[in-house]
């Protein structure tokens, strides 16, 4: 963090004066000014609080669903306050279409968004909230999908805002809007992960296929199906398994069980008291499941610092959609 200016004179200042031995001060020459300048800028060089992160790239996650009132957000904001409770650090990435409600979701009001990041009327760490449990929370990420039309030193100075953020957090979770739509997948397919959530209502769990079947072409994306408010363990497996062979038959895709969240009174009640059922209820039968859904995907492996980051990933994924 930079100093204040009055602060770094008096630092400085206090740096260059010297005891005699009769406790009197005695202001030093110019010529010692200039040299104990120059050791107190030599030794901020070398101090470790200066030196790049050495940590691993945030692992992505995309929570995503092909129909909208499934819970996904709130599985979002409740699985990343699960992982900073396990001492990950974690942001939320608000990439609903217009529909931002993260910030409500846990009590707070965010006015401002990355749109005015991208507009330069404020900087990403002007707008990012400080959540619960310590997880940060960007709202209005999906105003990143108008980046491509932003002037070239705009773009690189967010890129390099974002990326920065990426390397400060070990998880990044991305909660997009429902649907399939062209600002969805670009988000969704730059991720390292996808968690696609529904629930046993079959419109539901048809719109959690054509979102499967959206993304199929992304050879390399790991694709995992949460289903939320199950009735019991055995509903929500075999909900599973026919999406599984469908997934399998028609769109030669593999799908992997992230497991369910069963139906719980418990959530709707927070979601009105504005708290997370995490914290509200954390025993609740919900509360559980996501905590087990989090020390699964604790153990997925992360992306180095050699890979390239998310963001840069995002920039060319949405360049070249607008090219």
């Amino acid at each position: 963090m930079i100093e204040p200016k009055a602060a770094r004179s008096r630092l400085f200042f206090s740096r260059c004066r010297l005891e005699n031995p009769k406790n009197e001060t005695t202001e030093v020459s110019m010529t010692d000014q200039a040299t104990v300048l120059r050791q107190l800028i030599q030794k901020r060089r070398s101090s470790p609080q200066s030196s790049p992160p050495s940590h691993r790239m945030a692992r992505t996650l995309a929570v995503t669903s092909g129909k909208g009132g499934v819970g996904k957000s709130n599985l979002a904001l409740n699985l990343g306050i699960a992982l900073a409770q396990h001492g990950a650090r974690v942001c939320l990435l608000d990439a609903s279409l217009g529909l931002s409600n993260l910030d409500l979701l846990c009590g707070l009001n965010g006015y401002w968004n990355l749109s005015h990041v991208l507009t330069g009327a404020r900087n990403l760490n002007q707008i990012i909230l400080d959540g619960p449990a310590g997880v940060h929370l960007v709202p209005g990420a999906s105003g990143l999908a108008d980046v491509a039309d932003c002037p070239e030193p705009a773009q690189q100075n967010i890129l390099t805002q974002m990326t920065q953020l990426e390397q400060n957090h070990d998880f990044l979770i991305v909660d997009t809007g429902p649907g399939i739509h062209r600002p969805v997948r670009s988000f969704v397919e730059v991720c390292d992960y996808v968690l696609v959530v529904t629930t046993p209502e079959p419109t539901a769990i048809a719109d959690a296929y054509a979102t499967v079947k959206a993304l199929a072409g992304r050879g390399g994306l790991a694709m995992h199906l949460l289903v939320n408010q199950a009735a019991s363990a055995q509903q929500a497996r075999q909900i599973f398994e026919r999406l599984k062979q469908t997934s399998q038959i028609f769109v030669r895709r593999e799908l992997d069980y992230a497991g369910f969240v069963p139906f719980d009174r418990s959530v709707p009640n927070a979601v009105a008291r504005r708290r997370p059922f995490l914290i509200e209820f954390p025993d609740c039968s919900a509360s559980l499941a996501v905590r087990r859904l989090a020390g699964r995907l604790r153990g997925l492996p992360g992306q180095t610092k050699e890979s390239s980051p998310f963001f840069a990933r995002l920039w060319n994924h949405l360049r070249k959609r607008a090219a």
